[in-house]
């Protein structure tokens, strides 16, 4: 199962969420194509309500903990967690990530030519 999937399947288990979206956002990192190593969750549950939002990343790591351990490929996870009310307030949108500039990405002649090591670095 990919990772996405597996992410979105315990999230939906774990909250009574009105609201689920699991975002692969690793093309816009420096990655190879196809990679799952950063995604976006959007979720709108009953559960955070009264919630700061340090107990609800908690939660979702509890829940995530094997997806987010370090030898299992996800790299980043980026979370917009709102109760029914604060998603209403927010006009329900969440905030746009902005594309990765470290690593190659933020060598514009590295990047045009792909030449990088493992950690996105010069060679």
């Amino acid at each position: 199962m990919k990772i996405q999937n597996t992410i979105e399947t315990k999230l939906s288990q774990a909250f009574e969420a009105s609201l689920l979206h699991v975002e692969n956002e690793s093309h816009k990192h420096s990655v190879p194509p196809n990679s799952e190593t950063h995604f976006k969750v959007t979720m709108v549950s009953p559960a955070f309500v009264g919630q700061m939002k340090v107990k609800r990343h908690q939660a979702i790591y509890k829940v995530l903990a094997e997806e987010l351990e370090v030898d299992s490929g996800v790299h980043a996870l980026a979370m917009h967690l709102y109760s029914p009310e604060e998603w209403e307030a927010s006009g329900q949108v969440a905030p746009t990530s902005p594309n990765c500039m470290g690593g190659s990405k933020a060598d514009p002649q590295i990047a045009a030519s792909g030449d990088q090591n493992q950690h996105g670095g010069r060679s």
